[in-house]
């Protein structure tokens, strides 16, 4: 049975923090490989996307063609509507019976965990990988006990980096050299994301 880390979220753009997140959970926790999932439209978002589902789907292949831990699922684009990761991890445990999955998440995601969608039933699906920061240690203790049990914590190097703080920058046509992978910065540019 391999063991999988999911990669959720709008990756908008996608940058070398959740490349280092999610090689970091595979490292640390044993992964075989880490799958990224972009979202059509998540749930626990206030802003709209800057770049739409096709355009970030397509700069997460990119900045993971050269890792052959990492690969990209369209699922929640396909699909469509809000993406729920319980229909995801539901989808997923059904596509592949043969692995085993856990979500990658930030620290500073963890105790929202039981705001999520169907969360016990999740919790049933999958287990979760929380990336403690620095500069933001995770609280487990505050959670209820059927998602400690299926919590594992490993700690992240201190990215500051965030895709908001890279569409600022883009916007006011300032550089995100280095936060962003080469071949997404080129698609970026080319396509005039974000403004540029």
């Amino acid at each position: 049975m391999a063991a999988i880390g999911i990669m959720g979220g709008t990756f908008d753009p996608v940058h070398i923090g959740h490349l280092i997140a999610a090689e970091t959970a595979r490292g640390k926790c044993g992964l075989d490989e880490v799958w990224f999932i972009p979202s059509y439209a998540p749930p626990l978002k206030d802003n709209e996307p800057g770049a739409d589902s096709r355009a970030r789907y397509l700069m997460v292949q990119e900045a993971v063609r050269t890792n052959p831990f990492f690969r990209v699922l369209d699922i929640e684009l396909v699909r469509g509507g809000t993406s729920y990761s319980y229909d995801t991890a539901a989808e997923l445990v059904r596509s592949y019976p043969e692995h085993s999955f856990s979500y990658i998440i930030g620290s500073d995601r963890i105790n929202d965990l039981p705001r999520w969608h169907r969360i016990e039933e999740l919790a049933e699906l999958v287990s979760f990988i929380g990336l403690e920061r620095p500069e933001t240690p995770a609280r487990p203790e505050g959670l209820p006990e059927y998602l400690r049990r299926k919590l594992r914590l490993a700690l992240m190097p201190p990215i500051g980096i965030s895709s908001t703080d890279i569409r600022e920058c883009l916007m006011s046509g300032q550089s995100v050299q280095y936060m962003v992978p080469d071949g997404v910065l080129d698609m970026i540019r080319r396509n005039g994301y974000y403004g540029t």
